[in-house]
This record gives structure tokens, C-alpha cells and sequence, in this order.
């Protein structure tokens, strides 16, 4: 995605790569989410909202409550509320999946990282 198109109020850079807000109401909001070559996101669960992630390119291992799952292009895999998560790239391609979020708050605030790479705390 070409970064100068992008509405800074939708688009965010994170250590591990980057996501981009594709659409959102009141209770959903979908989430074009890329993950770096040897990255991961935090181990981290969400209080009031669970999630849906659909690998568009690349291949993810996904930490589900301490289960590690593989997710190829084309598959996908949910997250349910309060389920500790993470999506890990063990490729050194770039990783793509898209996130689609239900529940009562979307804020990036409910987050509790209950492991972070980068030394984030919740």
C-alpha cells in the first residue's frame, strides 16, 4: 500500500509492521493488518471484543491460548473474546491477513499484552 494515501487516522506503524482501518462501525471494524519477516504481535487478549483473522498472503503461526496453529494463505482462524492471542511470521516475506473485530469497544486501549517483544506494556 502506497503510505502517502493513507489517512494517518486509519494507518498506523507498529515495530512488528503496520495496519490500515478498511472499514468500521459500532460494533465491527476490519483491519488490513501486515506483519514483518521474524516478527510477531504481543501475546495479548482483548475484555469486549473477539476477532477474525483471514491470511491473505504469506503463512502465520497463531498462539491461541498457549496452541500454536498454522494459518496459510486462504485460511482463517477466530479469536474469541477474552482468548489469549498472537500472530507470529517465521517467513522472512511479508505476512498478510485481515482482521475483522466484533464487540462492545474497538478501542486500541483494550489491550492487555501479557508478553511483548518490544518491551510495550498494556
Amino acid at each position: 500500500m502506497s503510505e502517502e494515501l493513507l489517512d494517518p487516522n486509519k494507518h498506523d506503524r507498529r515495530p512488528w509492521g503496520s495496519y490500515t482501518v478498511i472499514d468500521e462501525g459500532s460494533d465491527y471494524k476490519v483491519k488490513r493488518i501486515e506483519v514483518l519477516g521474524q516478527k510477531r504481535l504481543s501475546y495479548q487478549r482483548h475484555k469486549f471484543r473477539g476477532e477474525h483473522w483471514y491470511v491473505v498472503a504469506g503463512t502465520g503461526t497463531v498462539t491461541l491460548d498457549g496452541v500454536d496453529h498454522v494459518v496459510k494463505t486462504g485460511e482463517a482462524i477466530d479469536i474469541p473474546q477474552g482468548a489469549a492471542h498472537r500472530m507470529a511470521n517465521h517467513e522472512e516475506s511479508l505476512l498478510v491477513f485481515i482482521e475483522v473485530q466484533r464487540g462492545s469497544y474497538l478501542g486500541e486501549d483494550d489491550i492487555e499484552r501479557l508478553q511483548d517483544d518490544f518491551g510495550r506494556s498494556s
